[in-house]
């Protein structure tokens, strides 16, 4: 039986050759990954964020946040007290971090201080459900985590 030798130069030039063809894999791989940004125009909406927080301000003095509830099919938002018989017009979106097709929105219409989402038009996934609202010329901001599972 015989065996056979590797001299170490050998070796080390296989050792180079196999960190070289690992190299060339990762960038490769990641040249061909999808990155989805959070917003097309982050940029302007970077610009606009004092807003976002002088509204999230008017939203932290409200007696209560607005309620996320699951039930059957539908997703249930309640809104405060404070927005009975008020006219509430505004935009809750859904973003998803998985797939940037996935997000939605939709313009509020509240019946009885409640807006209804049915559940089968967004995916069975985490959310980060931003709701952007106006009423009696005051505007409001709230953000809030939700999964939804199949």
């Amino acid at each position: 039986m015989s065996t056979i030798r590797i001299g170490w130069g050998t070796r080390i030039a296989l050792l180079y050759g196999g960190f070289v063809l690992l190299m060339a894999t990762l960038v490769v791989s990641s040249m061909r990954q999808d990155f989805d940004l959070v917003s097309a125009d982050y940029y302007e909406q970077e610009l606009r964020y004092q807003e976002v927080i002088d509204a999230g301000k008017n939203q932290s003095v409200l007696s209560e946040a607005i309620a996320l509830s699951l039930e059957d099919d539908l997703i249930v938002f309640t809104f405060p007290e404070e927005f009975s018989g008020a006219a509430v017009s505004g935009k809750v979106s859904f973003y998803s971090p998985v797939d940037a097709s996935w997000d939605r929105s939709f313009e509020i219409s509240t019946a009885d201080n409640q807006m209804l989402i049915p559940k089968a038009r967004l995916k069975s996934t985490a959310y980060q459900v931003k709701i952007n609202w106006t009423s009696e010329g005051k505007d409001y901001y709230q953000e809030t985590a939700l999964t939804l599972k199949p």
